[in-house]
């Protein structure tokens, strides 16, 4: 499999890039490891560097945090990543039964993990805006990501899984619901760790 396979198409021409997405019948480790664990440093290198060289905003103080801090905090948001995306495709895999999406096993895991994948490429590509941590232009950035995200899955499911509009809106929209509850899981875990001590260490300026 070519290393990153697909991520341009899944913008310039994202049907097309489906159909040749549901015809690479691969296994969904396959899918998974040759694209996650490399498009997750993205937004986690970026989000280090900015935060301890570049520094941000809290109200009227500019902040940086130490570079021991950030590593802990950078760790533990790539593997939050990896976790995310594995668990959302794995979601989409066991909802694939109640929509009847043909296929055996194998073929669903497959399909099911690629969406999880590809459909977040976006989220992962704009994380380079965290070298620069300016939460309105990193909100409104990530946002629009989101909205293509959401985009790809309801164009993607009826082509990936080859099945009628109807059902596919229905089952992109039950797609959708879960990423966004996954979203906030890891929202809620993220402060939970903060609350345990896991939390940023700020610089002496």
């Amino acid at each position: 499999m070519r290393l990153l396979s697909h991520t341009i198409g899944i913008f310039t021409n994202p049907d097309k890039e489906w159909q040749a997405i549901r015809s690479d019948k691969h296994s969904f480790v396959q899918v998974f490891l040759s694209h996650v664990p490399i498009l997750a440093l993205i937004p986690v290198v970026s989000g280090y560097i900015g935060v301890t060289q570049v520094g941000f905003s809290i109200g009227d103080n500019f902040q940086k945090l130490t570079p021991s801090s950030a590593l802990v905090l950078a760790v533990i948001t790539y593997f939050a990543i990896l976790f995310g995306v594995y668990i959302f495709g794995e979601f989409i895999n066991w909802m694939a039964r109640s929509f009847r999406v043909p296929g055996d096993e194998e073929t669903r895991h497959y399909e099911g993990t690629a969406l999880a994948v590809f459909a977040t490429t976006p989220i992962f590509l704009v994380g380079f805006v965290g070298l620069y941590p300016s939460l309105w232009l990193n909100a409104a950035v990530t946002l629009l990501a989101t909205c293509y995200s959401i985009y790809l899955i309801y164009e993607g499911i009826p082509i990936l899984m080859n099945i009628d509009k109807e059902r596919a809106f229905v089952y992109a929209s039950s797609v959708v619901t879960v990423g966004l509850v996954l979203l906030v899981t890891v929202r809620v875990g993220t402060v939970i760790l903060w609350s345990m001590g896991v939390g940023p260490v700020y610089q002496n300026t």
